[in-house]
């Protein structure tokens, strides 16, 4: 059977190479501020430091004449490994921890230094390194250190609201299984249980960190989509107001897009096209089909009566107004995406399936998709609704009038769909018709 003190030098490469690794990560990542990237590279540099000294003196390189040299090394060594436990808990965030790095290390340093001399922590003699009278007194800051680090980790965990309580037990366990080795084997493999727990933390705090900035995001995202909404909903009730609409046709169209788009994707229609995000974007954006109104004078926009040939050709205008009104008031608050959704709808909601609507006279499927539901939801309010120019019709007419121009003004799938569902229109709790 081998001994296991044949394995050592492997256990200090591995050290050395997994402290490496940290190393280079923590100097590419983005992630971390200036100063906890600092304390992470002093941990790990320390951890790389006290294993390769640790192999030093331990590893069959002693001889007499590097007397000195190792009791220099193992001095600083011995001065550095208690600070550990300090140095990660600065890695961990805490302000203002500085001082307590360097009155720890001074401390250590302090006792290493007049103790040297007289080898009452460690001495170097023919037969290489042994322990002193006092090695206690290292022992004793060793333990100190590791539960600062605990009580630190316990503290930091707290502003993470204590998810980390699994990665406390998981350091304790490796920690205690590097002691167990060295004092039943008398094989030193602390330093790579360090190195593990080092890592360990690195990974699960900066995972725990991570997690709470995507909190954060997604919070704020939905502050900023709520913000959207109120801007959109703001900007066309302004409009309808103008129009002297008082029956909330924004509301109620919103309702009934959400309801086709929905109704459509159940009955297997246009699934390709209508997910998740689509429907959202359109129930949201709904309400901007009519913006462009706002280049449109008041005595055209509020005539009771018909509109003469110019009149309806200057109330056309609205449409592409809108798209152009869009571009302008929604440029920087959402994605191209969300922009190019708006302008379809307001833009191309008056377009028909054959190809006599406006602006573009476009036909078929080369209309957009949103724009085609806008339109059925928008003029059907229309028909029920009353304006200053006309009184409502019965429900049953305007369905009827929704079917009679399928395929003409509207896409014959999304009036059947309209129609098979259209007791849904009216539910109390889905729409509030006036």
């Amino acid at each position: 059977m081998p001994d296991l003190t044949d394995f050592y030098p492997y256990v200090i490469i591995l050290t050395e190479l997994m402290m490496v690794a940290m190393v280079v990560h923590v100097i590419n990542y983005t992630g971390f501020k200036k100063n906890q990237k600092i304390w992470y590279l002093l941990t790990f540099v320390t951890i790389m430091f006290c294993a390769a000294a640790e192999f030093m003196v331990h590893g069959g390189l002693y001889k007499p004449s590097f007397r000195i040299l190792f009791t220099v090394i193992t001095v600083l060594q011995f001065s550095a490994a208690p600070l550990l436990g300090v140095l990660f808990v600065g890695a961990l965030g805490f302000d203002k921890h500085l001082n307590v790095v360097l009155t720890v290390f001074a401390a250590h340093f302090l006792v290493e230094i007049v103790s040297a001399p007289f080898g009452w922590v460690f001495r170097f003699d023919e037969n290489g390194y042994s322990r002193g009278d006092l090695f206690f007194i290292y022992e004793v800051f060793y333990a100190l250190s590791l539960i600062y680090l605990i009580i630190g980790m316990i503290l930091c965990g707290k502003q993470f609201r204590h998810r980390d309580g699994m990665t406390i037990a998981m350091i304790l366990v490796i920690l205690i299984a590097g002691i167990v080795p060295m004092m039943v084997f008398k094989v030193n493999i602390t330093y790579i249980a360090i190195a593990i727990s080092a890592s360990i933390c690195y990974i699960y705090y900066n995972d725990l960190v991570q997690q709470d900035i995507k909190a954060e995001l997604v919070a704020n995202q939905g502050k900023m989509t709520e913000m959207q909404e109120h801007v959109i909903f703001g900007l066309a009730s302004l409009i309808e107001n103008r129009d002297l609409e008082t029956g909330g046709h924004i509301v109620r169209t919103s309702a009934y897009v959400k309801l086709i788009a929905e109704n459509a994707r159940k009955d297997g229609y246009y699934t390709d096209i209508l997910d998740d995000e689509f429907i959202s974007l359109l129930k949201t954006l709904a309400p901007m089909h009519d913006i462009g109104k706002i280049a449109i004078p008041d005595s055209i926009l509020q005539k009771p009566g018909k509109l003469t040939t110019e009149e309806f050709e200057q109330m056309k205008k609205h449409a592409e107004k809108g798209g152009e009104v869009i571009k302008q008031a929604l440029s920087g608050i959402g994605d191209e995406k969300y922009l190019d959704f708006a302008v379809d709808i307001a833009t191309y909601h008056h377009e028909r399936w054959d190809g006599t609507g406006y602006p573009g006279g476009l036909k078929g499927e080369e209309i957009p998709l949103s724009a085609r539901i806008m339109a059925v939801a928008d003029v059907f309010d229309a028909l029920i609704s009353e304006r200053c120019y006309k009184k409502p019709i019965p429900k049953e007419e305007a369905f009827d009038i929704i079917e009679n121009e399928a395929g003409s003004h509207f896409d014959p799938v999304l009036v059947k769909v309209f129609l098979d569902h259209k007791d849904e229109i009216f539910s109390e709790e889905e729409v509030p018709v006036k």
